[in-house]
């Protein structure tokens, strides 16, 4: 299964990494490549645990990007 990540800077120079189909499932790392590391561990997880929960991930969702006045 593919899912999407967002990066983003953090603090003290990590980077967060979250996937958003799955709420509340975020990570970071030192390194881009320890980040995506981290993340797919916690999706794993985040997975395995909505399954036990009885919550199933809907596979139909589309990424979109919106322009906002800031």
């Amino acid at each position: 299964m593919k899912l999407p990540v967002v990066l983003r800077p953090g603090e003290a120079g990590y980077i967060v990494a979250e996937v958003p189909v799955l709420p509340g499932c975020i990570s970071q790392g030192k390194t881009v490549k320890e980040a995506l590391a981290n993340i797919k561990e916690a999706a794993e997880l985040c997975l395995e645990s909505a399954e036990e929960e009885g919550w199933i991930l809907n596979n139909e969702y589309t990424i979109e990007q919106i322009e906002v006045a800031a």
